[in-house]
Order: structure tokens, then sequence, then C-alpha cells
């Protein structure tokens, strides 16, 4: 009966989750064309991400993993070669790993773009008062980096390089024990849906079909999604950067990211955000995500444009002002309210997750002589090692980064530094691991680590650019789930993680030389980084400035244990409901993931699921559509992909022959 019970309650997770299974024979598709594919990232798409980012602020992402992917699938076609979909994805794996970027610095190009970005930092007139409290385990001084000019390749920077490549061995070490536990946690035990999983998966599974020739209704979904992508893209990406190269604007049919309306509704809704995302992607997204995630994500905006108003006339919201636009509402409502708030919410999260599984284990436990629905075995031939060795990976690298920020900065309280590495991160990290799993959407708590830093009495910088054991694992076992789906053995993301280490660091190094080389990084040569990074200093030094002996402590008041408990209880009372009521399970999820949201990707997002639910589900069935769904956004991410790279070569172009003296 418990048994029936369960599956009753989990049968909306599981019907997506069924949409595409593993295949039955798992393979190593870490071999020789991996590796070439490796070789040519880095050194061909690498250049072009870090110049990407400068200029125009904008990723590679898609391009580099589906171009590559694109250019050696039509290598080995013209060559008798077949490529499997096992090689195919390893391929993907290889190119978002080294086409990465650092958040809003849009910085490119591998570990050393954060060295770039600290030799400006500490040189801005921003970071004037404490510069000479940065370490040069950071960067060197401003008076050396005058001395030795634009330029790794010297001894002041042994420190700063030093400390990143024992960093980055810590990370990879992190990540993958972390990630790896997750997984079989959230995957193999508690059979979430991981709904975006099968977008690279089948994306993969098309081309690989292209590649044999043995063309199935995938490669024609996947081809139909490309060419959306390419006629979007060429509006919504290609015209922009075209235009900007021989025009003094470029040219925009559509705003990006998105139209803005949040100051046309403040008289009638004041603190409120509205505005649409322009990007067709956030549609399609629609079209991927299971549809009771998208409503509850869309209720919860609603209300958060009728919940915000009635905050700011009970004087809660009071950080909001008029005239104030999305980012600085959004901003400031996280401050007086959001913040807190969702800190309860990830917690009443987490004590869900936790429950479910104290559940499903005493059940299970019961020998009633049935199959349990839920087993620690791991499929034959996938390559799965015993979870204790990555736990013991996670410990051995969060011991590393304890004893080396001890090392590092030994004035902060331990204890902090021991809770972030054995406790709130592998809570967090379960957290967003279970919201990935049922909604296909990152969640994470903002400024945990600000916070910390601040109510720690520390004083000093030194604290925030120590290596501290902080961080948020949980997307990472999609990373695996992924892998199983396209029949790939765990040891292949090993020998990928072994070969790509060396190489983004060497490419790092020498293309990061060579453009900082160039010219000065920030400059008129790269309008972005220009325009951007003096702003995003501003911003970063405020926090640093923090922990200073007279800084700002505008944030102490932004955690509010009241507002977390609200949080916590409506979070659980929620769960509680829908599970007395028998309703979707993941509506609740959705609604969480939407609460104090910004509704700009939302509203795509719930026109795409209904334009899927009602209309293309009752044309082609539903079974078939939710398997057409994640291979028609993935053709799409890589016709945006080939607009994006053409973009860029015509920008790389450019700025070759603006250099020239005749």
């Amino acid at each position: 009966m418990a048994k029936a019970e369960r599956n009753r309650e989990d049968q909306d997770i599981l019907e997506y989750r069924d949409l595409m299974m593993p295949p039955e024979r798992y393979e190593d598709g870490f071999d020789l064309k991996t590796i070439i594919g490796a070789f040519f990232i880095g050194f061909i798409m690498m250049p072009g991400s870090i110049y990407l980012g400068l200029v125009a602020g904008q990723t590679m992402g898609p391009a580099a993993e589906w171009v590559t992917i694109i250019l050696f699938t039509e290598v080995a076609r013209r060559s008798f070669v077949t490529l499997k979909r096992q090689q195919i994805y390893m391929m993907y794996y290889v190119a978002g790993s080294l086409s990465g970027m650092m958040g809003g610095l849009a910085l490119g190009g591998g570990p050393f773009a954060g060295l770039i970005w600290n030799q400006f930092l500490i040189r801005t007139g921003a970071a004037a008062s404490f510069a000479k409290e940065i370490p040069n385990w950071v960067t060197p001084q401003p008076q050396q980096l005058t001395e030795i000019g634009r330029t790794f390749f010297h001894r002041d920077w042994l420190p700063a390089i030093g400390i990143l490549v024992l960093t980055q061995i810590l990370s990879r070490l992190s990540w993958f024990g972390g990630g790896y536990a997750l997984f079989r946690v959230t995957s193999d035990y508690e059979k979430l849906a991981f709904p975006m999983a099968p977008v690279a998966a089948m994306g993969a599974m098309a081309l690989a079909e292209s590649s044999s020739k043995d063309e199935t209704w995938r490669w024609r979904v996947f081809s139909i999604g490309s060419m959306i992508g390419i006629s979007f893209g060429a509006l919504y990406i290609g015209l922009p950067t075209i235009s900007g190269l021989v025009l003094v604007k470029p040219i925009y049919i559509l705003p990006i990211p998105w139209i803005d309306f949040t100051q046309s509704i403040e008289r009638f809704l004041p603190a409120a955000t509205l505005g649409i995302g322009t990007s067709l992607g956030a549609l399609l997204t629609g079209f991927v995500l299971p549809f009771w995630v998208v409503v509850g994500g869309f209720v919860a905006v609603v209300g958060t444009a009728i919940v915000n108003p009635v905050l700011y006339k009970t004087g809660v919201l009071h950080t909001w002002q008029p005239g104030m636009e999305t980012i600085s509402t959004q901003f400031a409502n996280s401050l007086d309210f959001w913040l807190s708030f969702g800190i309860g919410i990830a917690v009443a999260i987490a004590c869900d997750g936790f429950y479910r599984i104290a559940k499903a284990l005493r059940e299970d436990s019961r020998g009633s002589g049935k199959v349990p629905t839920r087993t620690w075995a791991t499929p034959e031939g996938r390559g799965d090692f015993r979870i204790g060795i990555a736990l013991g990976l996670y410990v051995l690298s969060t011991l590393g980064y304890i004893l080396l920020c001890r090392k590092l900065v030994p004035a902060f309280p331990l204890a902090f530094v021991i809770f972030f590495g054995f406790v709130y991160t592998p809570i967090e990290s379960y957290i967003n691991a279970r919201m990935v799993g049922m909604t296909g959407q990152f969640f994470g708590i903002p400024y945990v680590r600000q916070a910390t830093f601040i109510l720690s009495g520390y004083k000093g910088v030194a604290i925030w650019f120590a290596p501290i054991p902080l961080g948020n694992y949980g997307s990472l076992a999609q990373k695996f789930r992924e892998l199983e789906l396209t029949g790939n053995r765990i040891t292949s993301m090993v020998k990928a993680e072994v070969l790509t280490f060396p190489l983004i660091m060497v490419c790092s190094l020498l293309f990061w030389s060579y453009i900082w080389g160039l010219a000065e990084i920030p400059s008129v040569m790269y309008p972005y980084a220009q325009k951007f990074w003096h702003f995003i200093a501003m911003q970063e030094c405020l926090w640093y400035s923090s922990t200073t002996e007279h800084g700002s402590t505008m944030f102490m008041e932004a955690i509010k244990p009241t507002i977390i408990g609200t949080g916590f209880a409506t979070g659980i009372v929620g769960l509680v409901i829908f599970s007395v009521l028998r309703w979707p399970t993941l509506f609740i999820y959705g609604f969480i993931r939407g609460f104090g949201n910004m509704p700009h990707f939302l509203l795509p997002e719930i026109f795409g699921a209904l334009l899927g639910r009602y209309y293309f589900e009752k044309r082609f069935g539903q079974k078939e559509w939710r398997q057409y769904a994640p291979v028609l956004a993935a053709g799409f991410a890589c016709g945006m992909g080939l607009i994006s790279m053409i973009a860029i070569a015509a920008a790389l172009i450019k700025q070759s022959i603006a250099q020239l003296p005749y």
C-alpha cells in the first residue's frame, strides 16, 4: 500500500523521467576524436570567447559546443567515419568546460580571466582606500604591475598563479565528488525527472544519427529547431553585431534581454517588476519543462506582483523608490524581504527532501517481499564507483580548502570556514539538486557569503579573495544524468577532466597574456569592459569595504530571522497541503522557483507551456510532443550558436583591420 501511495505521489515526476531512458549498453565516449576536439576548442574557440566577452559582454555558450560538434560531424562524414552519441556528447561536455564565463563580468577564457580582473580591480579608484591590504597571492600591487608591464611571465605573479592552480585542483575534486554523490541520491535513488537533461542528450543523438546516415525523426526535428535558431539569431544577435561594426549605434529589432515595463506600472503596482524576455529560447524552455512547473512559476510571479505593493504599503519594502527599473527594484526588494524569505523556503525544500528520503528508506526496509521502487543499485557497465569514494574526494578537497584558507587568512574565524565546507555547501547543493531534478532550473540562496563575512566580525579585505569552501554543486547532478542518457561511462568524464585541466590552464595563460599584451584591459579596444567594469568594481568594492574599520554595513540588516521563519512555514505548509490534496508535486516546486523572482522570462515560458500542451500535444500526441520538445530546443541552441560564431568572426576581422596602420 505504501508503495502504491508513493507511486501516485511521484507519478507527475516519473512520467517526465520515462520520456527518455538510458541505453542498455554503456561505452567510453572519450577517445582520440574527443581529444582532437578539445584542442580545437582550446586553441580556436577560446580566443573568440575572450574577445566576445570583452567587446560585447556575451558568452559563446552554445556556439562553442554545437559548432564544434557540427564541424567534427561533417568532417567525420566526409572521412567515412561514424561518430557515436557517446563521443558527440563528450565533445559537448568538453566544449562547455572550456568556454565557461565569469558571471556579470562576461570574462571567458579560463581561470586566468580572474587574474586579469584582479589586476584591474586593485588599480581602480574604488579600491584606493584598501588596495594595500590586498595580498600578493591575489595580484601584485599597482606599483609592481606598472614596473613589470602587461605580462604574467614575471616572478611577482608566482604567488597568485600558484594559488590559482591549487584552487583549480581542489575545485575539480570537490565538484566531482559532491556532484556524483548528489546524482546517486537524486537520480538513482529518488528517481527525479531532470527535465532539461534530455536537451543535450537528444541533441547528441540527433547528430549521431546524421553522422551514421541513419536519420530518424530526431534529425528532422533538430534541423527544424536549427533553422528557427538561425532565423531568430540573425535578427536577435547577428543584426546588432554586424550593424555595430559599420554604424555608430547598432540596430536592434528586439531589445536585449527584455522589454522593461517596471517604471510604467509603478503608479498602481509600486515595488513590483514587469517585463517580457525577448529571447525565443525562453518560449522553447516552456516547451521542455514539465507543465506544472511552469504553471507554478507563473502563479508565483503573479502572486509576487500582488504581494510586493502590499509589502510596500505596509513599510516592509522600504528601500524601493519610484523611478527604479527592474534590476534596482529586484535588488532593493531582495534586501528588504525576499532574501530572508528565500532562505526560509530553501530550508523547507531541504527538509522535504530529507523527509522523503527517510520515508523511502523506512518503507523499503520493511521487507514486504516486493521490489522497492527506489534502490541504490547502479546499472551494469555505467562505470560507477562506491559513493564513499565520492564523499571522500569531497571531504579531502574541503579539508584542503580549510587548511589553505587558514594559512592565507589566519584572522578569519575557522568555525565559519568549517561550517561552509561541511554543513552549508552540502545542504544548499542538495536543495539545488532537487530543484534541478524537479524543475530543471537552478536555485541558490543569494548573499550568504557576503552576509557571513560581514557578520563574522572580521576586519580586512583578504577574506573576500580567499578560497572559501562555499559552492553549489547541485546542478552538476544533471551533468551525470546527461552522461547516463547518452550511454557514457562515468569514467569518460574522469578522463575528460584529466585532459581539460592542463589544456585550459595552458590555453588560458597563453591567450590572456597575448590579448593583454595587445592593449590595456579595459580600454577603448574593448567597449563592454570599458563601459561596465568600473561600475562592477564600485559595486564589489562596496562589499569589500564593509569589513574594513569604517566600511558600509547596510547588508547586515538584510538577514531577518522573523521573515526567514515565515518563509520556512510557508514552504512547509504549501508542501503539506499539496501532498494531502494530491495536487501535482511539480506545481509547488515551480511555485517556489518563481516566488519573489522577475516575471520577464516566466511570461514567455508560460506561453510556450500552454502552446505545447493545448496545441502541439493535441496535434502530435502527448508522448510524441514531449519527445520532440527537447530535440527542438537543442536544435534552436545550435542555430543560435552558428549565428553567434558568424558574428564573432565578423567582429574579429573588423577588429584586426582596425589595428592596421594602412
